[in-house]
């Protein structure tokens, strides 16, 4: 590729469209949040900037949950009554002081914008593909097809550490297959750790094939160095290239990190970025790799220490869903990581503390596939999709209601039971909660219905929130102290504030279903559950799902205020930005 080829997708028209759409969704998520309040005008609404100079003026339907959907053709921006272009980088320094952007951090968030527009002029160099379209092309075509990122994220692509050749290799958008980089990691300072039932000399050789394993122990014994000593790592090849060779430069030159050379199968990027879907054996494992790159308010490395309980965590999980009848029921599955690899480099853990990144730089996982599971007929999509509009303002969740030929109510209903159900149940019967948002729940679709959901990303995210829960020791990691009030914003502020939100308001711009249907069915399938189990009744009356309103607690606040690292790990409720409160669309009902 050439320098000027590097950069082709940047040009005048892509980046006015990129700068539009970016500042329709600020403006929306940033007057959702309470930053800014936009005032009514005649025609719609006006937002100004800080120095009250220049005004942003459109249209905009309010929807439920104070949802803003405005129209981005509508926007227009002037500054002493002439006409300016539509420009995010500006708009943030203009509202810089509302925002409460720091002096610091505001360049950082700039940068990471920048690169947000810049992959949103990528995706617009690809062939339009229609949401109908995109549902017929299978699990993977529907992953790289995504177009948004975080719905709720303003700066959702920032990836700050890729240069553009890196990006054109490496974003999920751009589909480009990736070879995986293996090390050598010395016994000494590397562990490795998996589920029931696996131990790692099978299970390399089932994952990497009996030539690759032997063609790696080659290279070891060349430089006359023992397998036996050591365990395979895959790496992620920007952060070998970027940190491995640098940062960790002792542990290659003595020999306690030996590079191995690629691997032999072809993976595709996840919307997660660090993910990889072995495009070359589908029913083979996830690997989840350590990426230091800083993306959505974290550096998205893999913490070695961590990597220890994994497979722990996701066998006892495994085991609890299996044991319930309610989840059962559902279909609710996980696939489970089952197993792990972490490398601990002494000197840099005796510099730091335990959420240093220097401690997150060389780990993996493994997570199972979906693919073996599926049955006759079914096929999969990240539940992220849902909410992807096309280019000519449809929905995916609109094309397969379109393909299943049910009432929209309905299609709706057997989504709520696969998805949300099991949700409710987790959280009433073991306070227990995901982070389940589009990205970590997979789709089982058969004829545009869903027919049950996968949860995926177990171990760092979910959380059992009953300090007197008792659990294995592996597994006391999880459990954690929120107080009472802000319990049941795992489903008010997870489920229904950043992904229903905006199902439903796509729905009823489609004029597919009307919000009110929209949040009737939600509350129907609410009752229905809890009529199913009275004897949590109690619980029920506790942690109250029709309670009028409940706290806004807010996403891009977290982000505005510290996008290295947007939540202490340590005391993830304590992070929360907790603005004011929203009315509950099942209060209703």
């Amino acid at each position: 590729m050439s320098l000027t080829d590097a950069v082709s997708h940047l040009s005048p028209e892509r980046w006015e469209k990129a700068n539009r759409l970016l500042v329709r969704k600020a403006l929306a998520e940033f007057a959702h949040e309470r930053l800014i309040t936009p005032e009514r005008t005649d025609g719609g609404y006006v937002v100004r900037s800080d120095d009250g100079l220049t005004y942003y003026r459109f249209t905009a339907v309010r929807r439920a949950l104070d949802h803003w959907q405005i129209d981005a053709d509508s926007i227009t921006r002037t500054r002493d009554g002439a006409e300016l272009p539509l420009a995010a980088l500006d708009f943030l320094i203009e509202l810089k002081s509302t925002l409460e952007l720091s002096d610091e951090i505001l360049p950082v968030y700039l940068e990471e914008i920048s690169s947000t527009l810049s992959g949103t002029c990528y995706k617009l160099t690809k062939p339009q593909i229609t949401a109908a379209e995109l549902v017929d092309g299978g699990f993977q075509a529907i992953e790289t097809g995504m177009t948004e990122g975080h719905p709720c994220f303003v700066a959702n692509n920032g990836r700050l550490g890729f240069g553009v050749h890196e990006y054109l290799s490496y974003a999920p958008e751009t589909a480009s297959p990736v070879r995986l980089v293996w090390l050598a990691a010395h016994r000494s300072r590397a562990a490795f750790t998996a589920g029931v039932g696996i131990d790692y000399e099978s299970f390399v050789r089932q994952e990497l094939g009996e030539e690759t394993v032997e063609r790696f122990d080659g290279v070891l014994r060349e430089r006359g160095l023992d397998p036996a000593d050591y365990l395979l790592i895959p790496v992620h090849p920007w952060q070998w290239w970027n940190k491995l060779t640098v940062t960790f430069a002792a542990e290659v030159a003595r020999g306690n990190l030996v590079c191995l050379g690629e691997g032999d199968d072809e993976y595709l990027a996840q919307q997660s970025i660090r993910t990889f879907f072995n495009r070359s054996a589908p029913e083979k494992h996830y690997v989840k790799t350590a990426l230091s790159v800083l993306n959505m308010g974290f550096m998205r490395g893999l913490s070695a220490a961590y990597m220890e309980a994994t497979p722990a965590i996701n066998d006892w999980l495994a085991q609890l869903i299996d044991n319930d009848p309610v989840l059962k029921s559902t279909g609710l599955s996980i696939i489970r990581e089952r197993a792990a690899v972490g490398y601990r480099h002494l000197e840099y853990e005796a510099a730091t503390d335990r959420y240093s990144p220097y401690r997150k730089m060389l780990a993996a996982l493994w997570r199972e596939s979906p693919v073996p599971s599926l049955r006759d007929g079914e096929s999969l999509a990240t539940m992220a999709a849902l909410v992807h509009v096309d280019h000519e303002g449809r929905s995916v969740a609109g094309a397969l209601i379109e393909r299943s030929g049910l009432a929209p109510a309905e299609w709706l209903r057997h989504y709520l039971r696969a998805y949300y159900t099991p949700l409710l149940h987790s959280f009433y019967a073991y306070d227990l909660v995901f982070m389940p948002h589009g990205e970590n729940t997979i789709l089982v679709l058969k004829d545009g219905v869903v027919q049950r959901a996968v949860y995926k990303d177990i171990a760092e995210e979910i959380a059992v929130m009953d300090p007197d829960a008792v659990l294995p020791p592996e597994v006391r990691r999880i459990r954690v102290e929120v107080p009472e009030n802000t319990k049941l914003l795992s489903i008010f502020t997870d489920v229904f504030d950043c992904f229903f939100r905006f199902l439903a308001a796509d729905l009823a711009a489609e004029g597919i279903l009307e919000e009110d249907g929209f949040w009737r069915t939600v509350a129907e399938v609410t009752r229905e559950y809890q009529d199913a189990n009275p004897e949590l009744a109690d619980k029920f009356r506790q942690y109250d799902m029709f309670a009028p309103e409940f706290p806004l607690s807010c996403l891009n606040r977290l982000q505005l205020r510290d996008n290295k690292q947007m939540v202490d790990l340590s005391d993830p409720s304590g992070a929360l930005q907790l603005i004011g409160t929203l009315k509950n669309p099942l209060a209703g009902f």
